[in-house]
C-alpha cells in the first residue's frame, strides 16, 4: 500500500476516522460529526494554536467534519471540499447545515443583519461562498438563518462560469497570501482551486497535488493556450494566451500577468528550477 498522504488522511497517533479502520491503526476511530462554515473564512492550521502555520482557508458554507475538539477552542478535522486536515477555530463553525442553493459570484460582498447598507457587515464573504437563500426583500437576498447579502452578488450554484481564466483575472492586484483563497489574498493553488470551482471543477488544494489530477499532461515544448497551467516545484500558474502568464506571484507579492518568458527566467535564476510540467484542462 502506498504511503497516506497525511494532508488528507484524518488520523493522529492517539485517533482517527472511522473511515479509515482496517487503513491505519489507532486506539480509537470516530465517526465525526459535520459543521459548517459561518464566518467569512476559517482558517485550517497545523496545530491547534493561532501562529500556527496557515495550510489553507475555508469559506462561508463549506462542510467540515470534526474528529475531535480541545477545551482551548480548536477543532480537528477534514474540509469537504478538498479533503484537506487540520486545526480549525471551534468558534467558526455552527451545527445548522443546510444544502446551498447560491454562491458569491463576485470577488467579496458582506452579509448584514438586516436589509441595510449602513448596518455594520457581520462578515465578509469571498468569491465561492456558499449560501442558503429563502427569500428576497428590496436589493437584498434572505438567508434561512436571516441574514442579508445582496443580490446582484449571487448566484444559484448550478450557474457556473464559463471561463475560469476570466475567473482568475477578477484577483489581478489581490495581495498574495501563504496558505489564503479569499478575496483579501491567496496563493498560487489557491487562485487555481477558486478559479476552477466557478466553473464547477473541483481540483485538489496544493500545488503538487494539482499537478497530478488536473487535466491532460502536455509535452514541455507543446504550443500554449489559454487555461493552460504552467508548474514549478511549489508553484503554478494560468497562461491568459499563449504568452502571458497569470498568478499569485511570491516575489511581487500580488496576483499578476506578466510574460511567461519572464517569470521562467525569474524563477530559474531565484533556485526554484525550471518549468515541470504543462497540463491543459478539457471544459
Amino acid at each position: 500500500m502506498s504511503e497516506l498522504d497525511k494532508r488528507l488522511t484524518p488520523a493522529r497517533p492517539d485517533l482517527a476516522a472511522e473511515t479509515l479502520i482496517g487503513v491505519v491503526d489507532a486506539p480509537r476511530y470516530v465517526a465525526g460529526e459535520e459543521r459548517i462554515i459561518f464566518d467569512g473564512s476559517a482558517d485550517l492550521r497545523r496545530a491547534p494554536v493561532p501562529d500556527a502555520p496557515l495550510d489553507t482557508e475555508a469559506l462561508h458554507g463549506e462542510i467540515f467534519t470534526v474528529y475531535d475538539q480541545d477545551e482551548e477552542g480548536w477543532s480537528w478535522g477534514q474540509l469537504k471540499r478538498d479533503g484537506y486536515v487540520g486545526f480549525m477555530p471551534s468558534k467558526t463553525l455552527t451545527h445548522d447545515i443546510v444544502t446551498p442553493t447560491h454562491r458569491v459570484h463576485v470577488l467579496r460582498s458582506f452579509l448584514f443583519g438586516g436589509p441595510s447598507i449602513k448596518l455594520p457587515p457581520m462578515a465578509t464573504l469571498s468569491m465561492g461562498s456558499r449560501l442558503t437563500i429563502i427569500g428576497t426583500k428590496d436589493q437584498f437576498a434572505i438567508t434561512h438563518r436571516g441574514h442579508y447579502v445582496i443580490a446582484d452578488h449571487l448566484k444559484p450554484v448550478d450557474v457556473l462560469e464559463s471561463d475560469f481564466v476570466s475567473v482568475a483575472e477578477r484577483f489581478i492586484g489581490i495581495p498574495y497570501f501563504w496558505g489564503g483563497k479569499t478575496s483579501i489574498g491567496l496563493d498560487c493553488s489557491g487562485l487555481v482551486q477558486v478559479s476552477l470551482d466557478a466553473v464547477g471543477i473541483a481540483v485538489p488544494r496544493d500545488t503538487d497535488m494539482q499537478e497530478k489530477a488536473v487535466g491532460e499532461r502536455l509535452p514541455l515544448e507543446a504550443e500554449l493556450k489559454r487555461g493552460d497551467l504552467i508548474f514549478w516545484k511549489g508553484h503554478v500558474g494560468i497562461m491568459r494566451d499563449s504568452h502571458e502568464l497569470l498568478h499569485a506571484s511570491g516575489h511581487q507579492m500580488l496576483v499578476v500577468s506578466e510574460p511567461l518568458a519572464e517569470a521562467v527566467q525569474r524563477i530559474e535564476a531565484k533556485g526554484a528550477g525550471p518549468m515541470t510540467s504543462i497540463r491543459r484542462i478539457k471544459l
